[in-house]
């Protein structure tokens, strides 16, 4: 951030001064000091590092102020549409914690590890039986990476059936994820957008249309982006296998019918798992991702080498699926997420899980509802964990866009919601409350937006000018996107020094 300190609180850098101890109680050294240039020869640097020189106090409450302005799922309400933003039960961070998870290292022999690996394949027992594909890897980082994973399978399955360089394109719906067409290109493939129709699903005429010899693959997420669940998934999946191309699951949103409606027996072939969205482990920075995918028996031996097995003669070890397409991740994946969603789901069973669905759903319905009255909302259809309202009627009233809408509920102590997606929906605002929040809060969130609605009739100049609450004011996101500063020189901190 160089010298542009954030809310007027002092950068690292610029708190405390050169030759304060850093911390109160560190021990005297007990190996022998190292001369650099000496042990390190022309590759020692020429200069020391550029360190802070706080005392321990100073960066204690330096970091405390920091925290304090953080906002997170701890915080407040997080309704970013299209990211379920979680709670995370204190009782999986314990279990992931345990010295014998969290001290357990990547090279130990199989034999000394069996109670992690007992884990991970409880794990892919629980993601095969919520997502009705029995096949699974633990090894993508990310919901992308699964994306990308499930891809590279089913080009592995056309090259297998001799139709692998006749099929260059994947169908993908114009209310999808970003991520599905940038996989799409990864994995060497065309993109090919399907619209939406009237209702908010995929227009089976056109997808019908659109498919032939040349397609490998239609890449759908389900409930989609629009919080609706598809109609006629069943034609949608048999139309695609008619067409010798598989189907895949954006499982990004499978939250809303967790344990009530399962991909696998709606005919899709592989689906990617957000653990952090549907089983609660950190989300975003809060924690390494990871983006499990379960496929169908027929994709299963491609599926990334190794997968955790029971082996001959009892305990568990890894094993080669017969025509692997080879390791997308080193060793076995984020164990540590692994271990949080499996005490998610231990903690939850099954009758819990299936709640969760439950739960989400009736919150979102129970917003849009409250919501539609001030704000348009283009498919009113009952929804399923997510909805998508439109700001049109403000910004056409007044000039107001969906974005002043998001910096003024800032103002009001919420996060905003996802703004501007899908593309499909003019002034879209996508708004997504957890399973976990409680009817005050969404009542509080609601009369927060019902007094934006009234502002954007009575005073829009409000919202023009919004945050007005926060410890920074409306920012330049174009400049902050394109010219991100986040370096740190000590030119600008300390006068040229």
């Amino acid at each position: 951030m160089g010298e542009a300190r954030q809310g007027g609180r002092p950068l690292v850098f610029e708190v405390g001064a050169p030759g304060l101890r850093v911390g109160v109680l560190s021990e005297r050294l007990d190996v022998p000091v190292v001369e650099p240039a000496e042990a390190f020869g022309p590759a020692a640097r020429a200069e020391p590092p550029m360190l802070p020189h706080a005392t321990e106090g100073q960066l204690a409450r330096h970091y405390a102020r920091l925290a304090a302005v953080n906002f997170g799922v701890d915080t407040g309400f997080y309704p970013l549409g299209s990211c379920t933003m979680k709670h995370n039960p204190r009782v999986s961070e314990d279990a992931a914690r345990l010295p014998g998870f969290a001290a357990v290292h990547p090279y130990q022999p199989a034999s000394t590890v069996q109670g992690a690996l007992g884990l991970m394949h409880a794990l892919q027992g629980v993601l095969a039986e919520v997502s009705g594909l029995p096949g699974v890897t633990l090894q993508p980082s990310a919901g992308a990476h699964g994306e990308l994973t499930a891809l590279l399978v089913f080009r592995a399955a056309h090259g297998q059936r001799g139709d692998a360089t006749s099929r260059r394109c994947v169908l993908v719906p114009d209310t999808a994820h970003g991520t599905n067409p940038a996989s799409v290109a990864m994995a060497g493939w065309e993109v090919r957008q399907v619209p939406t129709d009237g209702r908010g699903n995929i227009d089976l005429g056109e997808l019908r249309s659109a498919l032939g010899p040349h397609v490998a693959a239609v890449m759908l997420t389900n409930p989609n982006t629009l919080g609706l669940f598809e109609e006629r998934i069943l034609e949608v999946t048999a139309s695609a296998h008619r067409a010798g191309a598989f189907v895949y699951c954006d499982g990004a949103n499978l939250n809303a019918i967790l344990g009530k409606a399962r991909p696998g027996d709606m005919g899709f072939d592989a689906l990617h798992v957000n653990l952090h969205k549907t089983f609660a482990t950190p989300h975003g920075g809060g924690g390494p991702g990871s983006g499990p995918v379960c496929v169908s028996a027929e994709l299963a031996p491609y599926l990334p080498a190794p997968v955790v097995a029971e082996v001959e003669g009892g305990g568990y070890g890894l094993v080669e699926p017969e025509r692997t397409i080879g390791r997308v991740r080193s060793f076995l994946g984020n164990f540590g997420v692994a271990v949080r969603a499996y005490a998610y789901a231990l903690a939850l069973g099954s009758e819990g899980l299936e709640e969760v669905a439950e739960q989400a759903v009736l919150s979102a319905n129970y917003l849009k509802e409250r919501l539609k009255v001030a704000y348009d909302l283009p498919y009113d259809r009952t929804c399923m964990h997510e909805f998508v309202l439109s700001g049109r009627r403000q910004r056409r009233r007044a000039g107001i866009r969906a974005l002043d809408i998001a910096k003024r509920l800032l103002d009001f102590g919420f996060h905003p919601p996802t703004v501007y997606f899908p593309l499909v929906v003019e002034e879209a605002l996508m708004i997504e409350p957890t399973e976990t929040e409680d009817p005050d809060t969404l009542d509080a969130f609601a009369e927060a937006m019902l007094r934006i609605a009234r502002e954007a009739e009575e005073e829009p100049e409000v919202l023009r000018s919004a945050p007005h609450a926060t410890p920074v004011r409306r920012l330049d996101e174009v400049r902050a996107a394109r010219r991100p500063d986040l370096r740190w020189r000590r030119v600008r901190a300390r006068g040229g020094g």
